[in-house]
């Protein structure tokens, strides 16, 4: 157990690392998670226990909030999920329209990590606009700032 422990220690200081070079305007937070902005995209990097001796580093971005989610739309997404190379769409327990990609902590390298959060930020501009053309709600660049709007006015 303390092995792994120390596994994803290690891990997060090379996320951490990898972070104060490429942007270093990141937040950390306390639960082993970071969060980032990378264009319009508001990426979270989350490192989690995976299997004995290894870690796993998973980028996630909120594409859309609110949507209708029709089976129409989740066939389109599962359609999605064949062409795209690296991680996949899905939902969260709000409906909320997430892309994901995970990798392996270990042997993470700092051109791996850039390339794996440029991809989530990249799928994300692509696909929201789309998704809400489809089955409406708003971004997560919106809904993020309208949290903060309404944060400010409590």
């Amino acid at each position: 157990m303390e092995d792994n422990q120390q596994v994803l220690q290690e891990t997060q200081e090379k996320v951490r690392a990898y972070l104060q070079e490429i942007y270093p305007d990141f937040v950390e937070f306390a639960d082993s998670a970071f969060t980032l902005q990378e264009g319009s995209a508001t990426i979270s990097v989350t490192v989690r226990p995976w299997h004995e001796g290894d870690s796993a580093v998973e980028c996630t971005s909120q594409l859309v909030t609110g949507a209708t989610v029709t089976p129409e739309l989740m066939k389109w997404m599962l359609q999605k999920n064949v062409e795209l190379h690296f991680g996949a769409l899905g939902l969260l327990f709000d409906d909320t329209i997430v892309y994901s990609q995970t990798v392996p902590g270990c042997d993470l390298s700092r051109k791996e990590f850039e390339a794996t959060i440029r991809t989530v930020a990249a799928i994300a501009d692509h696909y929201d606009n789309e998704i809400i053309a489809m089955a409406g709600g708003k971004t997560g660049a919106e809904a993020a700032e309208e949290t903060a709007e309404q944060m400010g006015q409590a």
